[in-house]
């Protein structure tokens, strides 16, 4: 299967992923998939691919989905809500580096025989994570501000919806590109493919940004399963404005 039908498919996977998960568990299904998006990410931003005769990473679609996270948590239930996604992300990754070092410090004793593999991969996750970690902790704060500042800007109507939506994460997600690509991959590999994979990772992300904004909409409209006879989130959130 060539890798632009795979990409199509994983945008549609994911943020199909981050509805299913909140319409069944809603704000705990949303933090869940953010933990989820964050920790696979950090493993599949390694893997370098072409797409459409580019260079960039396999984790592009995962990243740029905790933003459709963090926008349906600050439409739905407000600012509180979706930082606290942001907390919860960055604090699982901070464990993930820890124990991934710890797995790598035990001796390995001569039946193993996948120590080899797990030092190719988790010997790069404390730069990558550490990048992760300021990228992530950087832009999804700014993505969190900048929606709420729209939202005052605009106000909260369906019909500029797709402004806050777009708006905010479309600048989050060059701030969070220009400093996990430069922290994580500066130095890895040759200038040109370094920049190519800077560019292209935004440019990609951004395709997925723009991918989401029916799912924001389609979001607005769902009322999750454990919320059901509830006041719609919407409605309590703007009460809570």
């Amino acid at each position: 299967m060539p890798n632009e039908l795979i990409f199509i498919l994983t945008v549609l996977v994911y943020l199909g992923s981050v509805l299913g998960l909140y319409k069944v568990f809603g704000k705990n299904g949303l933090y869940a998939f953010a933990v989820f998006s964050t920790l696979l990410g950090n493993i599949a931003v390694c893997k370098n691919i072409d797409l459409f005769g580019f260079s960039t990473t396999a984790g592009n679609v995962l990243y740029a989905a905790t933003f459709l996270v963090t926008d349906i948590l600050s439409e739905k239930y407000g600012k509180k809500h979706a930082t606290k996604a942001v907390a919860y992300s960055f604090t699982i990754m901070l464990l993930w580096l820890l124990g991934t070092q710890l797995i790598l410090w035990f001796t390995p004793n001569e039946n193993d025989y996948i120590n080899e593999s797990l030092k190719v991969v988790f010997g790069l996750v404390p730069r990558i994570t550490i990048a992760s970690l300021i990228g992530y902790i950087c832009s999804q704060n700014l993505d969190v501000f900048l929606y709420h500042f729209i939202w005052k800007k605009t106000g909260g109507s369906k019909k500029k919806l797709w402004l806050r939506n777009n708006g905010s994460t479309l600048t989050s997600q060059l701030i969070d590109t220009v400093i996990f690509t430069t922290l994580a991959f500066w130095g890895v590999y040759p200038t040109n493919v370094f920049f190519s994979i800077l560019i292209t990772t935004y440019v990609f992300k951004a395709v997925v940004a723009l991918a989401d904004t029916p799912f924001m909409y389609l979001a607005r409209k769902i009322v999750p399963m454990n919320e059901s006879g509830e006041a719609q989130p919407q409605d309590r959130r703007e009460t809570a404005q």
